[in-house]
């Protein structure tokens, strides 16, 4: 498949790193300040060499082969705003991060339009919006492997949720807060410096979290986050709710565990303090599950699968690998 050239807008930066390891040339629109989605290529994040910066007001008059939505801003105001008529025409992808927020099972996604691929990141999210006469598909999760692997020395837990406070209960402020009573937990990701330790760069996360004895996962309702498939692919072990996708990622006793009750959980992070050997024997198992689920060229390779799809190329691409593993729960 040649490389395409995309514009899309900065939504995720972790996702966007990860969605840029391909072949492709990525272009960003940028304003001055950086806006909502047009923040470019913001530090903290080593970006490659096929990631492009735009000003705004010049993306008319560049060419492009598609256009690719992350959220409904970009879908309903952005486009009509930056981009040309023409431009306006060229095939186009919606992205969309997260499960509906309105209603869990009845709401109509804001996109419908049979000639918009609109792509759902989790089994999970296709399931749950009603995606009307749009056509979807799945392409799941693929992160890098990083160079850094699970030491969990320290004993404590991570916790890395963005705005853990100002996103209440669906994000699971309030686990946290019950969980933290019992069990020490340290708890990083953007906006919580008041009550916790900070953002840290994305560059650094890895060794940062890899002493941890275990990664928990508090959230009730949003996607599969990436620091999960992250974590996992460092080799610590995952604690979390058995809700969305996370349901299907982890395994009791093999990779972590998952549960609706937070009582067992406690349980479950007390035990792998007093028993590092039990944390690393999941941790391991965790790590041998995301390389197979989770890798990089897999993702890259249904990415390329559904650029050639909305382009007229899919006929040169091989089938797509993906697939969600079935797994029995302890």
């Amino acid at each position: 498949m040649r490389p395409l050239r995309i514009l899309t807008w900065h939504v995720h930066g972790s996702y966007l790193y990860y969605l840029t390891q391909s072949h492709h040339e990525f272009y960003l629109p940028v304003k001055p300040g950086h806006p909502e989605g047009y923040g470019g290529r913001l530090g903290g994040i080593p970006w490659s060499g096929n990631v492009h910066d735009v000003p705004a007001e010049v993306v008319q008059e560049q060419e492009f082969d598609c256009v690719l939505f992350q959220s409904r801003k970009n879908y309903q105001d952005d486009q009509y705003e930056i981009l040309s008529a023409s431009q306006r025409q060229l095939p186009r992808l919606y992205l969309e991060h997260d499960p509906p927020q309105e209603h869990p099972t009845n709401t109509r996604h804001h996109v419908d339009d049979p000639n918009v691929l609109l792509v759902h990141v989790t089994p999970f999210n296709a399931l749950m919006w009603d995606s009307g006469c749009t056509p979807t598909c799945v392409i799941e999760h693929g992160v890098v492997v990083p160079e850094v692997r699970y030491t969990g020395e320290l004993d404590r837990g991570l916790v890395v949720v963005n705005g853990l406070r100002s996103r209440g209960r669906r994000l699971g402020a309030d686990v946290f807060d019950r969980v933290q009573q019992q069990v020490p937990l340290d708890l990083v990701g953007m906006g919580t410096k008041e009550y916790g330790l900070g953002e840290i760069p994305h560059a650094q996360l890895p060794a940062f979290q890899a002493r941890y004895r275990f990664f928990f996962n508090p959230i009730r309702y949003t996607s599969l986050g990436l620091t999960v498939c992250e974590a996992m692919m460092l080799g610590m072990p995952i604690v979390g709710l058995a809700t969305t996708e996370m349901a299907t990622v982890v395994e009791n006793g093999v990779s972590g565990y998952v549960d609706t009750d937070i009582d067992r959980l406690v349980d479950v992070m007390q035990t792998l303090l007093r028993d590092p050997a039990e944390a690393r024997r999941l941790g391991d198992g965790a790590r041998r599950y995301a390389q197979e689920r989770f890798n990089i060229q897999r993702f890259t390779r249904d990415w390329d699968a559904a650029f050639a799809r909305v382009t007229g190329q899919e006929e040169r691409q091989r089938p797509s690998t993906s697939h969600t593993l079935a797994r029995g729960r302890a």
